[in-house]
């Protein structure tokens, strides 16, 4: 039963009106709905809403609220996602000891409200309100936080406009249709949930049933609490399409594009890529804020001795710093924040990528196209003879490459780059691999660096926590020689989504190449005797790097094992 319906009923028993007045007001009204009778009730004076709110909440032994007698949350994300505001109907107003206080317009939707519990893993403690206070109060809390879709997808959509007719689409060159408008704005509250959630990426996923929508929060995907159903699947992704300047009637083939959008005055850049799968297009959108750009060293999680050591490297006039890791580890985030840091007016700093993921200020900036035999070989040839400074390239993926980089950087330029592999010592052997000459190796790399990233711990509900013996030893660690050590955890809070952790950082390991270690690499060392040279001569390993920003208070030691190992696996 709705609200509405029960509202009426009401009405009648309490005697507020009889039946013949309702059924004479029922005849003479156009909207015979009881949402329509109950609203003329009101229009007539017959009743006032407050007054017939309050009954029913004496009817169901409810507390009553009337928003207007509020101060409503400026902020009802932190509390509730909007889409799950909109499915059940409801409006979150505060916590009251470690329950939510949601307001609710039907009482007879209080056990439905278990499973609104179980989703968000946080008690509720219903109140009932006015139906149209609880509307009004989502759409103006919630909106004002709307996304704008940028300006320069307006001229793409005045030419192409999707319109869904029997979920079938119709490209039409007519300009847009009203009834665009209902997937235009499910789009914009899909990317500004997203982007709310600090998630990484967008996944759009085509399923067999359903259209899967999931969030990388922190590392791990998470489900889209309300996802548009399946019906909405090809309009929502031609959408994106449209948006990303790819071509909707390409249903067959990758493509790439790139979407710019404001969200709360802050401007994103979205990397689009489409990819044919059995049941339509899946569509990855992945979220680059441009605010990370202005990360400072600390920032990306290093302690004062190693970011020292990592101010030192980036500075030198000449050579390679090698940035490693496997796809996700934070090595973009990484290199463009030593471009930020070494970024001055006397000096040319070059960049070539594929593709450019953050567009910087004074930084010249070169894409990859490999159609037009724009390769990362050439690029790197033409750029040397531009004088530069610094020298970025994106990744080091073969000989070619790899060569005209390390000749850069014996000609007086400093390198900096990325490499695929488990650990620092392990770059070594991946450029001889590739064919490289041992010595010329030798004579160019200065340092390179792993990192893997861990999340932090919530500021906001991190709390002591004491780990097992079990625990301590899987790290490595003695009770007794942590004393001083604060283990914290996090209780979970509306502003991590109740998740413990909130944001990541990155844990390092920083290989230097020095006399010793050179003579290694000219008689063809391996990378495991690299490593215990290195660690003999004080080179801390991730591990060990992860295991002091546990005792720290900043992680915690499950996020240290996830992505750490006692030995790591040579490549």
């Amino acid at each position: 039963m709705s609200d509405s319906a029960l509202i009426i009923q009401l009405i009648v028993r309490k005697g507020l009106v009889s039946k013949e007045q309702l059924r004479i007001l029922e005849e003479g009204s156009e909207r015979v709905d009881p949402n329509g009778l109950f609203e003329e009730l009101v229009k007539k004076g017959f009743v006032e809403r407050k007054t017939v709110y309050r009954l029913l909440a004496d009817e169901f032994a409810m507390r009553f609220v009337d928003f207007t007698e509020l101060d409503l949350p400026k902020d009802p994300d932190d509390y509730l996602q909007e889409t799950i505001a909109r499915q059940f109907r409801v409006f979150p107003l505060e916590f009251v000891d470690g329950s939510l206080l949601i307001a609710i317009a039907n009482p007879l939707e209080v056990e439905s409200l278990d499973g609104l519990s179980h989703l968000i893993k946080t008690p509720i403690e219903p109140v009932l309100a006015d139906g149209r206070q609880i509307e009004e109060a989502i759409n103006t809390r919630y909106d004002r936080n709307s996304l704008g879709a940028s300006e320069i997808d307006e001229e793409k959509s005045e030419d192409v406009s999707v319109q869904v007719r029997d979920e079938t689409l119709d490209v039409e060159q007519d300009g847009p249709d009203e009834s665009d408008a209902p997937i235009i704005r499910l789009v914009q509250v899909i990317i500004a949930e997203a982007i709310r959630r600090r998630a990484s990426d967008i996944h759009l996923e085509p399923l067999d049933t359903r259209f899967r929508v999931r969030f990388r929060i922190d590392g791990e995907l998470q489900e889209m609490a309300s996802p548009p159903p399946k019906r909405l699947q090809l309009p929502v992704i031609s959408r994106i399409k449209v948006m990303g300047r790819l071509s909707i009637a390409e249903k067959r083939l990758p493509q790439d594009g790139r979407i710019q959008v404001r969200v709360e005055g802050i401007d994103y850049d979205l990397r689009v890529s489409s990819l044919p799968t059995a049941y339509g297009e899946s569509i990855v959108m992945r979220i680059l804020d441009k605010t990370g750009l202005m990360k400072g060293l600390p920032e990306l999680g290093f302690f004062s001795d190693d970011q020292d050591t990592f101010e030192r490297l980036v500075t030198l006039p000449d050579g390679i710093l090698l940035v490693t890791g496997p796809t996700g580890s934070g090595k973009t985030t990484t290199l463009y924040s030593c471009l930020n840091y070494v970024n001055k007016p006397d000096r040319k700093i070059i960049t070539v990528e594929d593709p450019i993921e953050y567009q910087m200020p004074g930084i010249n900036q070169v894409p990859v196209r490999k159609r037009i035999g724009m390769t990362f070989a050439a690029a790197l040839k033409a750029m040397l003879r531009q004088a530069p400074n610094i020298i970025m390239v994106g990744e080091i993926r073969d000989r070619e490459t790899a060569e005209i980089a390390i000749n850069a950087s014996l000609t007086g330029h400093m390198v900096l780059s990325t490499l695929h592999t488990n650990d620092a010592p392990s770059a070594v052997t991946r450029l001889v691999d590739i064919g490289v000459k041992p010595y010329l190796v030798a004579t160019s790399l200065r340092a390179s660096m792993a990192q893997r990233l861990v999340r932090r711990i919530c500021p906001d509900c991190k709390q002591p926590h004491e780990p097992t013996r079990r625990e301590l030893l899987a790290i490595g660690l003695e009770r007794e020689s942590i004393r001083d050590a604060r283990f914290m955890r996090g209780a979970g809070c509306p502003k991590c989504h109740n998740q413990g952790v909130k944001g990541r950082f990155g844990i390092f390991e920083i290989f230097e190449i020095n006399e010793e270690i050179e003579k290694l690499i000219y008689t063809g060392g391996t990378a495991a005797q690299m490593r215990s040279i290195a660690k003999e001569l004080g080179m801390r390993t991730m591990r060990e790097d992860g295991v002091r920003k546990v005792l720290a208070g900043q992680t915690s030691i499950e996020e240290v094992l996830s992505v750490t190992v006692d030995e790591p696996t040579l490549v």
